[in-house]
């Protein structure tokens, strides 16, 4: 038989040995060190997340196997983070749109694979506070808009032109039929100005310009390439205001400005 004082030794090992484990570092699969803080059995343990001070409710064996989730780790493209807020990125196993879009740029940004198949996107960059899903849902949450019968994308460079980074000043959503008006093809026209091609046949330089329906429309045949840009230019200027005229009432105002005033530039 086991005396009291026995069972009462091996109390006191056993609650030594959770002891022991307060403190216990280790590292989770995202390379976040980990910490226990609180032990009070193996499946009732408090994992705190030192880089971020972030607290976990888990299991000893999860600790052990580095198997916890922080909402800080940089799990997506290697830069983005979910973040801790009310903000998901799943409802009813269906990925949410603001967490599609938000990985999207991500991987505009950040991939080498996408930026090979599309090269503009190369050197863009996005807002620091963005890389946390929290702050940009929230965003998205206030921004989004839907017009009928039309697919909406995140646009960085209509409200400022020429500019490479995504941030809650110069993204807006933007209808693909308008996206579409400033989509630039530089690997089809070489070294010449947007809009204008060279025709060996006739030895001219040709304008096109595609209309708001994505049908080209030619603009005549030129000597020389700054004549053929002229065209383009006159013709495109008119047809951004002539299609902002008829999504005034759909589009936000700031676009509906934006486009207003654009100008196609030579260099574009």
């Amino acid at each position: 038989m086991h005396s009291i004082s026995d069972s009462k030794t091996k109390r006191m090992i056993y609650k030594e040995q959770y002891l022991d484990r307060i403190g216990e570092t280790k590292t989770n699969s995202y390379g976040s060190k980990m910490v226990i803080d609180e032990y009070n059995n193996s499946k009732d343990i408090w994992v705190r997340f030192v880089e971020y001070d972030y607290l976990v409710h888990t299991t000893y064996k999860n600790f052990s196997t580095g198997s916890i989730d922080c909402p800080y780790d940089k799990t997506v493209f290697g830069f983005g983070y979910l973040g801790n807020g009310i903000y998901k990125t799943k409802i009813n196993g269906e990925q949410t749109l603001a967490y599609k879009t938000w990985k999207s740029m991500i991987e505009r940004c950040h991939s080498k694979r996408y930026q090979q198949k599309c090269p503009t996107y190369i050197d863009c960059n996005i807002y620091e506070e963005w890389y946390n899903f929290q702050n940009f849902a929230k965003w998205f949450d206030k921004n989004y808009y839907e017009i009928e019968d039309e697919k909406m994308g995140l646009d960085k460079d209509i409200l400022v032109k020429g500019n490479k980074t995504y941030s809650p000043e110069t993204c807006i959503f933007v209808p693909t039929s308008i996206n579409s008006l400033f989509t630039k093809t530089n690997s089809l026209r070489g070294n010449l100005p947007i809009g204008v091609h060279f025709f060996k046949q006739t030895n001219k330089y040709l304008a096109n310009c595609r209309n708001g329906k994505g049908k080209k429309i030619g603009l005549g045949s030129f000597n020389t390439p700054d004549e053929a840009f002229r065209a383009y230019k006159e013709f495109k200027e008119k047809l951004i205001k002539q299609i902002a005229e008829d999504y005034k009432n759909k589009i936000p105002d700031k676009l509906y400005e934006a486009m207003l005033r654009y100008e196609v530039e030579i260099t574009d």
